[in-house]
């Protein structure tokens, strides 16, 4: 049988890790990470998602289901994510629509940079037309005011059963957008949106929004927290 079939994906052994992307982007953009992981002995699906053009809600309750229906998710004897940006939201989209049915091998969650709170970049861009390209019907929703998605689903706190890691830069490259988030921030995101009520462990690296992407120490923390349920402070 060959090793990609979907027989063959559920009678893997090891455990899933589901990788996902941010807004505009591929599935490349985490090569780095989803490498890491799979050296150190997961199961990684790393795969593109119409981040521009499909709603986050509809990535959360149809897209993501059917992706870990595809790779075995429930035979797997754990299934865990690592996250960048948006792809930390399309998570808790999927979470909410799990309710208090959460999958009982669901393990650990790495969100790295994740808006959990919201950016103030949306909210400044939103009448820029390059800014619409890039981000798509997804973008806008990405605010800090009341139409928030972020914000909405913060409302209510992180699931108990699902471990959760965050990683948040605080190296910016842009002193505008730095002027108009006015915290520390990667640029995008500030420290303080990346927090989650229920989160398990935090941590702050020396890294911009995208550039904590191509860090070797990240992918070693999110391969320690997924193991572990806690980040390595014991590396400088």
């Amino acid at each position: 049988m060959p090793a990609n079939t979907p027989d063959a994906l559920q009678h893997d052994g090891r455990d899933l890790v589901v990788v996902l992307h941010g807004v505009g982007v591929t599935c490349r953009w985490m090569s780095r990470i989803a490498r890491a992981v799979e050296e150190a002995g997961y199961r990684v699906v790393n795969r593109t998602y119409p981040s521009r053009k499909l709603p986050l809600e509809k990535l959360g309750a149809q897209w993501l289901p059917r992706l870990l229906l595809e790779n075995g998710a429930a035979e797997a004897p754990r299934i865990h994510f690592v996250t960048h940006s948006m792809g930390g939201i399309v998570v808790r989209l999927w979470l909410r629509e799990c309710g208090d049915c959460l999958p009982k091998n669901l393990g650990r969650i790495v969100m790295i940079a994740p808006p959990n709170h919201g950016s103030e970049l949306p909210d400044r861009l939103r009448g820029f037309p390059p800014f619409h390209w890039f981000t798509g019907v997804n973008g806008p929703r990405l605010g800090t005011g009341d139409d928030s998605l972020p914000r909405q689903l913060s409302l209510k706190a992180f699931p108990k059963g699902a471990e959760l890691g965050i990683i948040a830069g605080n190296r910016t490259l842009n002193p505008l957008f730095s002027h108009w988030i006015k915290r520390e921030s990667d640029g995008t995101v500030s420290v303080a949106s990346t927090r989650l009520d229920g989160m398990c462990d935090h941590i702050v690296m020396p890294h911009s929004h995208t550039g904590i992407l191509l860090s070797r120490p990240v992918a070693a923390q999110a391969v320690h927290f997924l193991r572990e349920g806690k980040f390595d402070r014991t590396v400088p």
